[in-house]
């Protein structure tokens, strides 16, 4: 009995870029028997088998449904707006690594029901291309350029070429295809020149270039001697810095310890309280020897007076005293101001 099949068996496996369109085929005929509603599904069947099937765009009674899967959403669409003459393909716009997967057709008409499945894979452009050089550009040393994408599907394959002037690689050059490197030996002054590295996979290309430059060797030695004699200024100056700072330190040390020893030699001042009680102390000495015939001539002061800080200065008088066969002392001499001391008279009173 004839029923319904799907005609669209010429390719079951699809490449494309990022950012790319994909249309996957899924046309069909209908047979007399076939009575049913239309029903159109795309779904897409996870590589983890323990995952269920994910509905992804329907055509169901006369209309479509697109909002059960969101990585989708807005990038699919049947692309024959009326599947019912015969045509379910989908569309996928603005293509994303994401997008990788398996899909399946599924066309359902009572009684008739068929499916297909396709596998879609998206790559990857190579991008961000960069090209450096390592290793030093001298004469008779090894240089190897460098090729590395920063984006990019695999397997990635690298080539280089010469931009200026022959075209051709050097001959002891040694270039691997995977990694992008390119040794070049024994480098010669020939060698200088752009070159150009072209990262390729399935889908696209990117390049970058560099310049290389080969020159004589440097003068190694010069630069060790003048390296050396920079080296020993520099120790000579920070030497003589030293030596200056430890001398002006030693300076301030022997200030500081002289300074110190002639403080501790001067004796600490007196008070005047201490200086006013020796005084008194010691004219009370010398005039408690003295007799009552030798006070007669003293001028009479008043008992009650006790010398002061007044004393420490020299007196405006001097007071005269009465002669006397026996010589009495020089106050004045010793800075002192007579003192009244009772003596009795002839007559027996105190005066």
């Amino acid at each position: 009995t004839r029923s319904l099949t799907i005609t669209s068996v010429d390719q079951s496996m699809f490449e494309k870029a990022q950012g790319e369109k994909v249309t996957l085929p899924c046309t069909f005929e209908l047979s007399e028997e076939d009575e049913g509603p239309l029903d159109i599904e795309w779904v897409l069947i996870p590589a983890d088998n323990q995952k269920r099937e994910q509905i992804i765009i329907m055509y169901a009674v006369d209309r479509v449904y697109n909002h059960y899967y969101a990585g989708l959403t807005g990038r699919m669409q049947f692309t024959n707006l009326d599947p019912r003459s015969g045509d379910g393909s989908l569309d996928i716009l603005n293509l994303k690594a994401s997008d990788t997967g398996t899909y399946q057709c599924k066309v359902k008409k009572a009684p008739g029901v068929q499916s297909k499945k396709m596998q879609l894979t998206v790559l990857v452009k190579p991008a961000r291309t960069k090209c450096s050089i390592e290793g030093s550009q001298e004469i008779g040393k090894d240089v190897t350029l460098k090729c590395v994408s920063q984006e990019g599907s695999p397997l990635l394959s690298y080539d280089w070429r010469r931009v200026s002037g022959t075209q051709n690689l050097p001959a002891t050059s040694v270039l691997n295809k995977n990694t992008g490197e390119l040794l070049l030996k024994n480098a010669s002054r020939e060698y200088s020149g752009t070159y150009s590295c072209v990262a390729t996979n399935r889908v696209g290309t990117d390049e970058c270039s560099v310049e290389l430059n080969v020159t004589p060797p440097v003068n190694t030695a010069g630069i060790i001697t003048g390296a050396i004699i920079g080296t020993l200024l520099g120790l000579s100056v920070l030497c003589s810095i030293i030596f200056c700072f430890c001398k002006k330190h030693r300076e301030k040390k022997y200030e500081k310890e002289v300074h110190h020893d002639i403080r501790e030699d001067v004796p600490p001042p007196k008070s005047r309280s201490s200086t006013a009680r020796s005084y008194i102390g010691s004219n009370r000495s010398s005039l408690g020897s003295m007799s009552p015939s030798n006070m007669e001539g003293y001028t009479k002061t008043p008992y009650s007076q006790v010398p002061s800080e007044d004393f420490e200065r020299a007196p405006t008088q001097t007071p005269a005293f009465a002669p006397s066969k026996v010589a009495a002392p020089n106050l004045s001499r010793m800075g002192a101001v007579p003192v009244m001391i009772p003596a009795q008279s002839k007559d027996g009173s105190i005066v």
